[in-house]
């Protein structure tokens, strides 16, 4: 079973830059993709970005040219830097890890949450 811990959120004015962290505290088995969702007040879950164990990296076209995600694969670790921040950045940053069992069924894991808070 896979813990993912957060860390790196907090508050920030419009402009500027946070770097999230998570990192896995248990990987027994391979991890295929890892990234982040955030959810604003009042608003639903969205992905930010993802990347996958090919390399592949996914953004939302809200952040595409100002998030970058990055993977540590040998610790499992996946990492959000944030520049040029909006107030509508502001809201709770999830981080994801999915795997593939041997019958290809997926699982997924969640972190516990870190707020970021950008204020105009």
């Amino acid at each position: 079973q896979v813990q993912l811990v957060e860390s790196g959120g907090g508050l920030v004015q419009a402009g500027g830059s946070l770097k999230l962290s998570c990192a896995a505290s248990e990987a027994i088995f391979t991890i295929n993709g890892m990234g982040w969702y955030r959810q604003a007040p009042g608003k639903e879950r969205e992905l930010v970005a993802i990347s996958y164990s090919g390399g592949t990296k996914k953004y939302a076209d809200s952040v595409r040219d100002r998030f970058t995600i990055s993977r540590d694969d040998a610790t499992n670790t996946v990492y959000l830097q944030m520049n040029s921040l909006k107030p509508e950045d502001t809201g709770a940053y999830y981080c994801n890890a999915y795997r593939f069992d041997r019958l290809g069924d997926r699982y997924d894991y969640w972190g516990q949450g870190t707020q970021v808070i950008v204020s105009s």
